[in-house]
């Protein structure tokens, strides 16, 4: 251990990792401020709580299993010459899942009135816990993945999804209570889902997307949103 603290290459693989995380649960963060949106404040704080610290279960608990877990990368069939593992499966499940869900939410939002009201009745805890399972599951399983390949020491993995996860959970309370106060914003946020969703599956599918031009996209389009809300708060002022 205390050679591992001395070495300036696990440092930097550790803040490296760390950063890589944090961005990587900027999908986990949206997904859950969009699906705890329906609840109550307190059962949505719960429900934060709750996603989070399973996201960092499944996390911890998938680095002790390293061996299956690269075992996932693996080819299990092959389908019109396409390579498929269980992990290309895991993603394609996961994206149709986030694609469904984010259409089937946006549909809710179009119609609004009584049906979103009568959507948030029907939207148990049970139910919001379900599904925030389901898309943990699918982050933290391409979150570890990563982590296998940027560095060499489980330690060092570990360290780096732990304050991933608190930096998650920092900032899961402003984007929830943000989403909240500003309507609009969750429509956008539910785009990010389809963009994030159409992700995965292009992943499982083979087809990598890189990271970067997505979350540039985000970045784009939320700026884009703030300086709107800016500008209807400043016209409401005046």
């Amino acid at each position: 251990m205390m050679d591992l603290l001395g070495n300036p290459a696990v440092w930097a693989s550790l803040f490296t990792l760390t950063v890589m995380e944090i961005v990587l649960g900027i999908d986990n963060i949206i997904f859950i401020s969009v699906i705890v949106s329906r609840l109550e404040e307190k059962a949505a704080k719960r429900a934060r709580q709750i996603g989070l610290a399973l996201a960092l279960i499944f996390r911890i608990a998938l680095l002790s299993i390293l061996t299956v877990l690269i075992g996932l990368t693996e080819p299990v069939f092959s389908l019109f010459g396409e390579a498929f593992s269980w992990r290309d499966l895991i993603l394609l499940a996961g994206g149709l899942f986030l694609i469904v869900k984010g259409t089937h939410e946006i549909h809710q939002g179009i119609e609004g009135g009584h049906t979103e009201q009568s959507g948030a009745a029907a939207v148990g805890f049970g139910a919001v816990i379900a599904q925030i399972i389901v898309i943990d599951m699918v982050f933290s399983v391409d979150s570890i993945v990563t982590a296998i390949g940027m560095a060499q020491h489980v330690e060092v993995m570990v360290a780096a999804v732990v304050i991933a996860m608190i930096a998650m959970y920092i900032a899961s309370g402003p984007i929830s209570a943000f989403v909240q106060r500003h309507p609009t914003t969750k429509m956008l946020a539910l785009a990010f889902l389809l963009l994030i969703g159409v992700a995965l599956v292009a992943d499982g599918l083979g087809f990598h997307i890189p990271r970067g031009y997505i979350y540039f996209a985000m970045a784009f389009s939320a700026g884009v949103e703030i300086i709107n809300i800016l500008a209807s708060a400043r016209r409401k002022a005046g």
